[in-house]
């Protein structure tokens, strides 16, 4: 189905279940964009930055009004439509967490919700092979079998090579290595033959571009849409919430948090001297917005809603 502006701005009419805003539209160029939120995901603050100081956390916690212990990390995907394709940018959550109160994995609802089929997709993109990012294909009630049975899936080579052997020295993960070990294990199983791997960037659709970053993960990639002299960048989990004050704060789930600051602070200062739009899986919906810098740090400058 053709993603429409107008259609997909408009209040709710074709589910009276959601009482919230889940996707967002916006025109790159000729290209079509929708951020869909896939909801939020519950983790231990802590999380959100390794090595800060406990008390310097929770003061940007206290600064931000967030919980002290728990942080509801946002999921946000992104569809494109240009030059008659379809792209599908990450899956979500899924129903990986069956324990976790289902504020996460609404990806497909969410989907029909604003009149996608999942048949529609002709190319998925993974920005990397975290949980959050391909649960949504690994749920037998989720995106898995609704999706056309050959549609590619691009992801970096260099994320798809990591995942075959996982060497999480870098980081400390607690108890999540055997859950991002057997969610990838599980998609290369079922997915393997879909896998369309890039190097370092790869364009999918008129002016839709995937380009590995790495950092977070080897293989982590950002995706730039590009047309009619406007840009838009999705960087994936390049950037969270805190990073813009904080950017060499590690992440729980970089895989090598030194080149994820470096990647990060690169990222950063491109997209502010560039004044594009950026939007992010883990920054509150829809998180389209800007970046300035502000001395030795950054500033969030969240785009005005258009209806």
């Amino acid at each position: 189905m053709m993603l429409s502006v107008d259609d997909t701005v408009r209040p709710y009419s074709q589910s009276h279940d959601e009482r919230v805003p889940s996707r967002y539209a916006l025109q790159i160029g000729e290209i079509d964009v929708m951020v869909i939120s896939d909801g939020v995901f519950p983790l231990p603050a802590t999380t959100l930055a390794t090595n800060a100081d406990p008390a310097e956390l929770a003061a940007w916690l206290d600064d931000e009004r967030q919980q002290p212990d728990v942080y509801c990390w946002p999921l946000n995907v992104v569809v494109a439509r240009s030059g008659g394709r379809t792209v599908l940018i990450d899956t979500g959550m899924g129903a990986e967490y069956p324990d976790t109160p289902r504020a996460g994995g609404l990806l497909t609802s969410r989907l029909e919700a604003a009149g996608i089929d999942p048949a529609s997709v002709t190319d998925v993109v993974l920005t990397h092979l975290h949980v959050d990012h391909v649960g949504g294909l690994l749920a037998d009630d989720g995106l898995k079998g609704r999706l056309r049975p050959d549609v590619p899936i691009h992801v970096a080579a260099a994320d798809v090579a990591f995942w075959s052997s996982p060497d999480f020295s870098h980081n400390t993960f607690g108890g999540f290595p055997d859950v991002l070990r057997s969610a990838a294990a599980r998609f290369m199983d079922a997915y393997g033959s879909q896998v369309r791997t890039f190097d370092t960037e790869h364009e999918v659709a008129p002016g839709v571009v995937a380009h590995r970053t790495g950092g977070h993960t080897p293989g982590h990639s950002v995706v730039r849409f590009a047309s009619g002299g406007e840009r838009l960048t999705f960087v994936g989990d390049a950037v969270f919430p805190d990073h813009f004050e904080r950017p060499d704060w590690h992440n729980a789930f970089d895989h090598d948090p030194d080149e994820a600051v470096r990647v990060r602070l690169r990222l950063l200062n491109e997209l502010a001297a560039s004044r594009e739009r950026l939007v992010a899986t883990h920054l509150s919906f829809p998180s389209v917005g800007r970046v300035a810098v502000a001395g030795d740090v950054f500033r969030w400058i969240p785009d005005n809603w258009h209806y």
